[in-house]
């Protein structure tokens, strides 16, 4: 795969809002919903989610930066280029790799022919295009999914069943920081592919449906919550709703209504493995029906300011 900084179009010094902005909208455009008769876009869409499974996790985003692993999250192979130690020097220097390839005596010590590339290389030598005529095995194709959560599983991290279109069941960890729309990458899940080579994948998106109480901010959420008169002016203890239940939360005296409290850690997952915050923000409701005695203070308060 390309670099994945390429693939997203974003600067190496990127912010993590810049990298995520930039999936989500490149994600939408490629989307297979969006693309049904467009191979090419298909295969974006696929190369988008993988620079994103990358950049997208701050601790693989570190390991790419420094060399440990590969645009595909593999780990990169170590020590090759020392193979002159042979014979003295660097590089590749005191092997003629050519002849090896031939069956020739390489460098000092010789008559390793092929044997050394196959210790190396292992079976995909010796089956991936060694010889006049082969041919390496196609990958099987990924399949694209749908998964449509609450916010109270992504605020659970719960475990959930799910039919690929394969037709395979599988249990899938909502992962922590997920937001919606985001495609994640389920390995080996796709179509099987050829002899010897790797199925396709799965690629699941999220859709978190819209909550009849909570407004998402990232990892945050914000909720209204009502307030009788009277805890308004002389304070109090209010319940207020979060994801796992109501939990109480002092007032103080005078509180205006818009104002906004903040408990932390009632949000959503993060990927670092903390939460987000709830922003409760109140909505002061007057008595229901007929209450003279507080119409009664409401002319006297009104007759002062003005007089």
């Amino acid at each position: 795969m390309r670099n994945p900084y390429d693939v997203l179009g974003v600067p190496k010094a990127a912010s993590e809002a810049d990298i995520k902005k930039a999936y989500r909208k490149l994600a939408k455009e490629f989307h297979p919903d969006r693309n049904k008769t467009d191979a090419k876009a298909k295969d974006r869409f696929s190369e988008v989610n993988s620079a994103y499974e990358i950049l997208g996790d701050a601790d693989k985003r570190k390991q790419f930066d420094r060399g440990e692993i590969d645009a595909d999250g593999r780990p990169r192979a170590a020590g090759f280029e020392g193979f002159g130690g042979f014979g003295g020097g660097g590089g590749a220097r005191g092997f003629d790799f050519e002849s090896m390839a031939r069956g020739g005596r390489g460098g000092p010590g010789g008559g390793m022919g092929e044997d050394i590339f196959s210790h190396i290389f292992g079976e995909a030598f010796r089956a991936g295009g060694a010889g006049p005529g082969a041919r390496q095995a196609a990958k099987g194709e990924d399949v694209a999914a749908e998964l449509i959560v609450t916010l109270e599983q992504v605020g659970g991290e719960e475990k959930l069943r799910l039919n690929l279109p394969t037709g395979r069941e599988v249990d899938v960890m909502i992962p922590k920081g997920v937001v919606d729309g985001q495609t994640i990458r389920l390995r080996g899940l796709g179509h099987p592919g050829g002899m010897r080579a790797e199925p396709g994948d799965a690629l699941l998106t999220i859709r978190i449906q819209p909550h009849p109480r909570f407004k998402v901010e990232g990892a945050d959420l914000r909720a209204s919550v009502e307030v009788p008169l009277d805890d308004a002016i002389l304070g109090g203890t209010i319940r207020v709703p979060t994801l796992t239940g109501a939990v109480e939360m002092k007032m103080p005296p005078m509180t205006s209504s818009g104002r906004t409290f903040r408990l932390r850690g009632k949000g959503l997952p993060k990927k670092d493995g903390t939460r987000g915050d709830l922003f409760a923000v109140t909505a002061i409701v007057l008595p229901a029906g007929d209450d003279e005695a507080l119409a009664e203070f409401a002319r006297a308060r009104r007759a002062a300011r003005v007089g």
